[in-house]
């Protein structure tokens, strides 16, 4: 793999305002971010590697992008052309920056190639033709409601209707391709209405004419007063009927929707205060279980194994991706089976989950325990093409993108959020570390 020099990129970073971001661990700390000016991509590689296994095709999967009123790419003066870390994609990609963004988190991709990106501020934004050939637009405000973090964003496409989550609300809005932003009135359902504190991020995705939303907990290990906190929350596309679909599931931050099966995913991270090195941090299907998933926080982690003395985890579910403690997994997005866009990755990847890991501020040894990165699951429909090994947390997984974290295991070039995929078929990656906005494209 080709990799760019470090120590010209270090030599020209620029320090960004660095606001703590709200992940997995609530005493977070965040570090700087970095800046450059620079044209051009900043990594490639020379071929691309198989991954084993396909699904079935769903008759409801995906193939030509949905669209509304036509799926006209917005019409912009090009943002200026921008530089990312000297990080490493996988081989037969490039990876470039397209928009400068402070605290992007999560991505949602909409049919006529914007894309909008959640933030751990107060607003939404859109980069306007994040698809095109060249320099997508430059980035705009699309929404905004005083109640940050807002950084959940969720698209129906069946109705062309956005969502937003906020720290205590969940909001809808009509949209048209070609809109600029968006008025986002009252809060269709609201979440945190009895606890405060604790992780304040709240995730949203939307599948089978469901909303679903992901609600962190108050603390790191404790029994939950707050009936919304800790859990999936299942709503009507209006908000009516909320109702919980996965509980005790510390913080799962990283919604995304399986399009071969309809099945709702969450990427969780896990409790401190354990033995070094666990829990493992999961990734699973919470609607491919029935009746309320139970994962078991905080007595119950990993393969049903009890971490308070006398629970009982004998129902609680077994996760079907594991990635190593403290990995942080923020966003989360399953490649199309059959992507029509002309960006399209090869056949290896289709199918397979995308995992955006925001890594550790845990130290061993004086070093970060687990780096950032951008990890790859190959997958058989909900199934990993690689079961879980409980001894070995590296196992299903291969890194896509890697090197946000220096050899010195302390410096820190970029911390992945959010994810999504174009209509093209390119990988959009959010980075509220060097605060930037990156894709990903085939060679």
């Amino acid at each position: 793999m080709f990799k760019l020099n470090r120590a010209i990129y270090l030599a020209a970073v620029l320090a960004l305002c660095a606001c703590k971001s709200d992940d997995t661990k609530t005493t977070d700390a965040k570090q700087p971010g970095t800046d450059a000016v620079q044209d051009g991509p900043i990594a490639t590689g020379d071929g691309a590697r198989d991954a084993p296994g396909e699904a079935a095709r769903d008759a409801a999967g995906d193939t030509v992008p949905p669209q509304c009123s036509g799926a006209t790419p917005t019409t912009t003066t090009a943002g200026p052309s921008s530089s990312t870390p000297a990080v490493t994609v996988a081989q037969g990609f490039t990876m470039a920056s397209i928009a400068a963004i402070s605290n992007p988190r999560q991505l949602v991709a909409l049919p006529n190639g914007d894309l909008l990106v959640g933030t751990s501020g107060n607003a939404v934004y859109l980069i306007p033709n994040a698809e095109a050939d060249g320099q997508p637009g430059a980035p705009m405000p699309f929404a905004s409601v005083n109640d940050a973090p807002v950084q959940g964003v969720a698209f129906d496409a069946s109705t062309c209707t956005i969502y937003v989550a906020s720290q205590h609300g969940i909001y809808a809005t009509s949209y048209a391709d070609g809109q600029t932003s968006a008025q986002l009135g009252q809060p269709i359902a609201k979440v945190r209405q009895v606890t405060q504190g604790g992780h304040t991020t709240t995730s949203v995705a939307f599948a089978g004419g469901t909303l679903y939303a992901g609600v962190g907990s108050s603390c790191n290990a404790c029994t939950e007063t707050d009936p919304t906190r800790a859990t999936v929350q299942r709503l009507d596309p209006d908000g009516a009927n909320m109702s919980t679909r996965a509980k005790r599931i510390r913080n799962a931050i990283a919604l995304t929707v399986n399009p071969a099966t309809g099945s709702v995913w969450a990427g969780v991270a896990g409790q401190d205060g354990l033995p070094s090195g666990h829990p493992y941090e999961f990734f699973d299907p919470i609607t491919a279980h029935a009746g309320v998933a139970d994962y078991g926080w905080p007595a119950c982690e990993e393969d049903q194994h009890a971490y308070i003395s006398g629970s009982d985890c004998s129902s609680t579910v077994i996760p079907r991706v594991e990635m190593p403690a403290y990995s942080t997994i923020i966003g989360a997005v399953f490649y199309p089976l059959a992507p029509s866009g002309k960006h399209a990755f090869p056949q290896s990847y289709r199918g397979g989950a995308f995992l955006a890991a925001h890594g550790s501020w845990h130290k061993v040894g004086g070093k970060f325990f687990s780096p950032p990165r951008v990890a790859f699951v190959a997958m058989n429909g909900d199934t990993p093409a690689i079961p879980v090994d409980w001894s070995d947390p590296t196992k299903q997984w291969t890194d896509f993108v890697s090197g946000f974290e220096l050899a010195d295991g302390l410096t820190r070039l970029g911390r992945p959020t959010g994810i999504a995929v174009g209509r093209e078929g390119s990988l959009f990656i959010a980075d509220d570390h060097a605060n930037r906005v990156y894709r990903v494209r085939p060679q």
